[in-house]
């Protein structure tokens, strides 16, 4: 119902409700959009909880032979330890000639010289302060022993140095005694660059022969002379001094009963394994004795304690295992993640950040079933709420988007990992389908180009059901709230993948209810999406189609639908309890379906079409005349809703004008209905339908004033202004104004008139105009002395412009409810009083003798 059109006030015409609206005002938009062409609002699809755990769900489309397990058995066995090795490439083969002498690295060619350069002379040795009893002659080395392997020799050279000594301050410093003490016969020494430290943590002598304390951490740790110990010895000895007792007490783990008593211990010794490692910058694949590190890290994983796994998970994914380690790592924490019990070891464990490490890795399809194994973790925290914030604060949403793009850029169609990627992205986007639930999420989905990127998966995996699903339920969250909506209304070619998907999975439910609820959220609000989707080829057709077969569906003997519960009071226990009917699967389909017809009507160029279409004004009538209103309330009143908006084009090719008489047979069923909600969409389309002489005869035929009538004593505005709506034409003919004098219909609208106007300036303009309809037989005639009485007041306070002003407080409202008042309300109530008076001046002169 559009804004009535004001008459010329010499004719005195009645008032209408004109279907061909004045759009002056942003008043008059808000009207309109109040009074007849409505958007439908609907709760989003349900998606019910999994308690079971599984990589790949029962419900799943992908054949269980081809997939992925979601149970196995992990052993230390099936860890390999040749990967604890640093990667190299090529393995190289031996050389035949191995040479005697430990030789510096290829890259360090100017410590050359000096490693084989024959020793000081003695007198600058004197001037060290040190001694020097027998100098090695330079020449060439001959007859030297079977050389000892370097880890001995170091081990050896560092107790050597580092053995306390009780001489004093006779002992030469510890830089000139190693040219000579503790060297067996025919070995020698290398001379230590000067720019070396002692390693932190280790107890030596200084040059007065004191023993000094070297603390892990101490900047400028004290120089033993002016040489220091290389790379591999400083190495070698806080590995012996701090990595190995802890080692120790790992392979010392007791059998039988009181393994489980050591559970703790051992957490507590792979914590402090880590720092130690992270102090000595040991992490990673830098580590010369990773092997034998990893080795023991791995036997204990037959432990099989769940907490322990963890630890020992997150410190061998710190020493950047490859290829089957990596694997079974990954496959070890998601066996974890599978019990929900554990969810509580993952809470402020760093453990997560480990995981989307592995998603940082640059060539992810290389390790792409550990990445499937530690995606499918994440889908399974993401489930747990307590879980999910510290996630999306960690960064997991733009970590997974950003993995989507990459997937979508290096396996397309036809690649050899397509299959691969599929799997990967099945687990990502039941992740990212968790974590839109939480408000702090939409940033990232919006700034990352989330959406944008979801989209390209959906072109590239359209006929994979599953990560369909999970996108499509990703929109139907996101597509609730207006940014989101108008992010994703604004991509390319949206509308036409939406329409593609129903096409293709037409028969799959909880697909298809969501891509039509995304559809029925972007069409709510912006007319410029509801003319695009219309635009896409085959959009009516694939939207029509779904609607017939669904309601083919529904009205089969054997129909049976899975009992739908909505998230809110709706699907409590007490709503059980009042009788309540949830929707079935298919039922819902047609909810969201409809809603879409609904909300695509508001567009003049959209809604006449659809008017004129015989299919869809035909499905409508059908899924009113099927379903009664207490067992389908949601679906009756979308589609009474529809036939509304419909209504309002009053085209001669209008279906729903040549349907007009079954159409108010089906609205007066919906009105003598309990049901408020659909009493009120039932007298809005009379509303728009009363505009024909035949509707206003049917209605006065069936009574149907007196409901009207009634619903003006509702306290809801809304109400009222529908009621008014359809009163406003019943007046236009003199045998309706009679009846509804009867029903005392005039002293109602007065009170409405009274309750309302001050607040209501639209329902106050809406009771003017019915009862200057109702005044065409002359005011003494129409109204009793006491109504004129009240009405001449309420006109007269009303339309006192400075007392209108005081009323309205809210700053926020003052200028919308300016302009009702000055646009709607004054012309009509001006020319209401002026008639009054003037058929009142005219009694009197009748009445005065002469």
């Amino acid at each position: 119902m559009s804004s009535p059109v004001e008459k010329k006030c010499d004719k005195h015409e009645p008032f209408y409700l004109s279907s061909c609206p004045r759009r002056k005002t942003s008043a008059e938009i808000i009207q309109e959009a109040r009074r007849s062409l409505r958007t439908v609002s609907t709760q989003r699809p349900f998606t019910p909880r999994n308690d079971k755990r599984q990589l790949f769900g029962q419900a799943s489309s992908r054949s269980s032979e081809g997939r992925p397990p979601s149970t196995f058995s992990l052993y230390a066995h099936n860890f390999e330890e040749p990967d604890s090795r640093p990667g190299s490439g090529k393995r190289l083969s031996p050389l035949e000639h191995k040479p005697r002498l430990p030789l510096p690295p290829d890259d360090d060619l100017d410590s050359l010289a000096a490693f084989l350069k024959p020793p000081a002379d003695p007198l600058q040795l004197r001037r060290m302060g040190g001694t020097w009893t027998r100098p090695l002659k330079s020449g060439p080395l001959v007859g030297l022993p079977p050389k000892k392997q370097p880890e001995e020799v170091i081990k050896s050279q560092a107790a050597k140095m580092c053995r306390p000594s009780s001489f004093g301050d006779r002992n030469p410093p510890l830089s000139e005694r190693s040219q000579t003490a503790g060297l067996s016969k025919g070995e020698i020494i290398p001379h230590r660059p000067s720019s070396e430290r002692f390693p932190t943590g280790m107890s030596c002598l200084d040059r007065a022969g004191t023993s000094v304390k070297l603390e892990a951490g101490a900047q400028g740790a004290t120089e033993l002379g002016r040489g220091e110990f290389p790379d591999e010895l400083k190495e070698s000895v806080f590995w012996e001094t701090r990595v190995t007792p802890l080692l120790q007490e790992l392979e010392s783990v007791p059998q039988g009963k009181d393994v489980a008593d050591s559970v703790d211990h051992l957490c507590s010794v792979c914590e402090r394994l880590h720092l130690v490692l992270e102090e000595g910058d040991l992490l990673g694949r830098r580590c010369k004795r990773r092997a034998a590190l990893l080795r023991t890290l791995f036997q204990l994983i037959d432990m099989g304690s769940d907490r322990l796994n963890l630890q020992l998970a997150k410190l061998i994914l710190a020493l950047s295992v490859s290829r089957n380690n990596l694997l079974n790592i990954c496959k070890l924490i998601f066996k974890i993640s599978r019990s929900e019990n554990n969810d509580s070891l993952f809470q402020n464990n760093s453990i997560t950040d480990s995981l989307l490490s592995v998603l940082h890795s640059e060539d992810v399809l290389s390790v792409g079933e550990a990445v499937l194994y530690c995606m499918g973790t994440f889908k399974f925290l993401s489930g747990n709420r307590s879980l999910l914030s510290q996630l999306v604060s960690k960064g997991c949403v733009h970590t997974l988007l950003q993995l989507t793009g990459r997937l979508t850029q290096s396996a397309a169609p036809g690649h050899a990992h397509f299959t691969v990627s599929g799997h990967i992205l099945v687990q990502l986007t039941a992740t990212l389908r968790n974590l839109a639930d939480l408000p702090e999420s939409r940033p990232e989905f919006l700034s990352s180009r989330g959406l944008p990127e979801l989209c390209v998966v959906l072109q590239q995996h359209s006929s994979d059901k599953d990560i369909c699903t999970n996108i499509a339920r990703i929109f139907s969250k996101l597509s609730t709230y207006n940014e989101c909506c108008t992010t994703l209304a604004n991509i390319p070619g949206c509308y036409g993948l939406f329409l593609e998907l129903l096409r293709r999975h037409q028969k799959k439910q909880d697909l298809v209810v969501r891509i039509v609820f995304t559809l029925g959220n972007l069409t709510a609000k912006n007319n410029d999406a509801r003319e695009q989707l219309w635009a896409e080829d085959g959009a009516l057709d694939t939207l029509l189609g779904l609607f017939l077969s669904y309601h083919q569906m529904d009205t089969a003997p054997s129909a049976s639908g899975t009992p739908w519960t909505p998230q809110g009071p709706a699907g409590t226990a007490e709503g059980q309890l009042q009788g309540h009917r949830q929707p079935s699967d298919v039922e819902d389909v047609l909810i969201k379906l409809i809603r879409v017809f609904a909300n695509l009507s508001i567009s003049p160029t959209v809604g006449s079409a659809l008017a004129s279409n015989s299919q869809c004004v035909e499905l409508l009538l059908k899924v009113l005349e099927h379903k009664a209103i207490d067992n389908c309330e949601e679906l009756v009143i979308n589609a009474a809703a529809a036939i509304n908006n419909l209504s309002f084009y009053p085209e001669e090719s209008s279906e729903v004008r040549a349907k007009e008489l079954p159409i108010a047979h089906l609205m007066l069923k919906l009105l003598l209905s309990s049901n408020m909600d659909g009493m009120l969409e039932a007298t809005r389309v009379f509303g728009n339908l009363s505009q024909s002489k035949v509707v206003r005869d049917f209605m006065l035929k069936h009574k149907v004033h007196q409901f009207v009538v009634t619903l003006l004593d509702s306290k809801n505005p809304d109400v009222c202004f529908s009621a008014c709506g359809v009163l406003i034409n019943l007046t236009i003919d003199k045998d309706k104004r009679a009846a509804l004098r009867e029903e005392g219909a005039f002293q109602k609208l007065l009170d409405c008139l009274r309750d309302f106007g001050p607040g209501d300036w639209q329902l106050a303009s809406l009771v003017c105009q019915t009862l200057w309809n109702s005044s065409e037989d002359g005011a003494a005639l129409c109204f009793k002395e006491q109504e004129t009485a009240l009405l001449l007041r309420l006109l007269t306070l009303y339309l006192d412009e400075e007392l209108v002003q005081q009323w309205t407080m809210n700053e926020d409202v003052r200028e919308v409810h300016q302009a009702c008042w000055e646009m709607e309300f004054f012309p009509v109530a001006q020319r209401l009083r002026n008639r009054i008076h003037s058929q009142m001046s005219l009694l009197e002169t009748l009445d005065t003798p002469p």
